[in-house]
């Protein structure tokens, strides 16, 4: 064998090699494509949420009946129509979240079985208290609306009963596909509606209607009023245990993301890199660590300890100066574009301190609210990206895998 045809034939071999150790790796483990549920999953999952649905319209009719038995319920109100459905569509959601994640997210995403018992413990629990949460909210809102817009109407006990139960059925139903099918960017989305509505509802709720003068914590103190209070600080909490279930599939993403990078490096004889490499380690501790901030910003009122919600905060913000300036070394292989962006975030927040302080353009609230709204457009382009990163990378290894494939049959024919 000729010295160019032995390096042709190396070169296939390590190609052959690289791919069935990928495909062993990669596949296995799970990537881009297997968070879209089989077609035999999708429709057992349908199924069983159509049950879970029609059980709890009976269901929450037949409470509804109990309950209105001796008077005409309000739409919304002390113990209104609204108030029987959000507590039953909570607890229809939570329903539907525990048999979405038992039955179908952690067969098809088995890699979620990977976490320690306390981690599965906590991304069941997010999961459930963020459906559950929005559901109530849902039903609050929606009757408080059309209390409203039918100002003093009431209903019988049977239209009452009846808007109970299909309210009860609509939210496990929805539950239980949501979480069967949940991914970063559905998680994310889940996330921001649930931040915006428990503030605004907190905001509405406040006793004090001066709170914006100061910030926005102080519509998780007593000043604010007990309702507004609870509202505001178990959102955060609960925001705080969803950022840490969405940081394992961001993570997983990444993680997947640096096992091809490694394999490319392999299959052309080079080195893997050591430095310019996708970090998932690092923008796992700096997630988790922004998620337990939130937590602790929620369970650490201003109003109880100012030193310690301050410490708190100037953590949570060096976590995230950390993700936006290192972006390009914990995550290359995205695109240039994306890295500008993350600088100019970063950017943004400094120009956002600034406005605040010395400038005093706007006060503290403002500033709270352009932080906010930097972070959470980065983290939903960011899990996009990471996405769309992981796909194509994929793509190219297996174009890889086909090329050596067709090589080392044309040396073996």
């Amino acid at each position: 064998m000729g010295n160019s045809q032995h390096q042709r034939w190396f070169f296939i071999r390590t190609c052959s090699t690289c791919c069935r150790w990928q495909n062993r790796g990669v596949d296995n483990e799970q990537g881009v494509g297997a968070h879209e549920p089989s077609a035999a999953q999708q429709l057992r999952s349908e199924s069983w949420a159509l049950w879970l649905g029609l059980g709890s319209t009976i269901f929450g009719t037949m409470v509804g009946l109990i309950g209105f038995s001796d008077y005409r319920p309000d739409l919304a109100g002390y113990q209104s129509v609204g108030v029987y459905a959000a507590v039953l569509a909570g607890l229809t959601a939570a329903t539907g979240s525990v048999l979405g994640y038992q039955r179908f997210l952690v067969v098809e995403q088995n890699w979620l079985q990977e976490f320690p018992r306390y981690r599965q413990i906590i991304n069941l629990a997010a999961l459930v208290l963020i459906h559950a949460s929005i559901s109530v909210m849902a039903m609050i809102i929606t009757f408080r609306i059309f209390q409203d817009a039918f100002l003093g109407l009431s209903v019988d006990k049977y239209a009452g009963s009846l808007m109970v139960g299909i309210s009860a059925g609509i939210a496990g139903y929805i539950a239980l596909l949501s979480v069967s099918r949940i991914t970063a960017q559905s998680l994310s989305g889940l996330l921001a509606v649930f931040l915006v509505t428990g503030v605004f509802i907190s905001m509405l709720a406040t006793q004090n209607p001066y709170w914006w003068q100061s910030m926005f914590s102080t519509l998780g103190t007593r000043a604010a009023g007990s309702t507004s209070a609870w509202t505001f600080n178990l959102t955060l909490v609960i925001a705080g245990l969803v950022l840490s279930t969405l940081t394992g599939f961001i993570v997983r993403n990444l993680q997947l993301l640096a096992n091809i990078f490694d394999s490319f490096a392999d299959t052309q004889g080079k080195p893997r890199p050591r430095f310019i490499r996708p970090r998932p380690h690092v923008v796992s501790v700096c997630l988790l660590g922004l998620g337990v901030c939130v937590i602790g910003i929620g369970l650490v009122p201003v109003s109880i300890s100012a030193p310690v919600h301050s410490t708190i905060v100037k953590i949570a913000a060096g976590f995230i100066v950390v993700l936006l300036l290192g972006a390009a070394l914990w995550l290359p292989g995205f695109p240039w574009v994306f890295h500008l962006l993350s600088f100019a975030c970063f950017l943004g927040l400094v120009g956002a301190a600034l406005l605040w302080q010395p400038l005093a353009y706007y006060n503290l609230t403002a500033f709270e609210l352009a932080v906010v709204g930097i972070v959470f457009g980065w983290l939903i382009v960011f899990i996009r990206t990471t996405a769309a990163a992981l796909a194509v990378k994929q793509k190219a290894l297996t174009d890889l895998r086909v090329i050596a494939g067709e090589a080392e049959a044309e040396v073996s024919g």
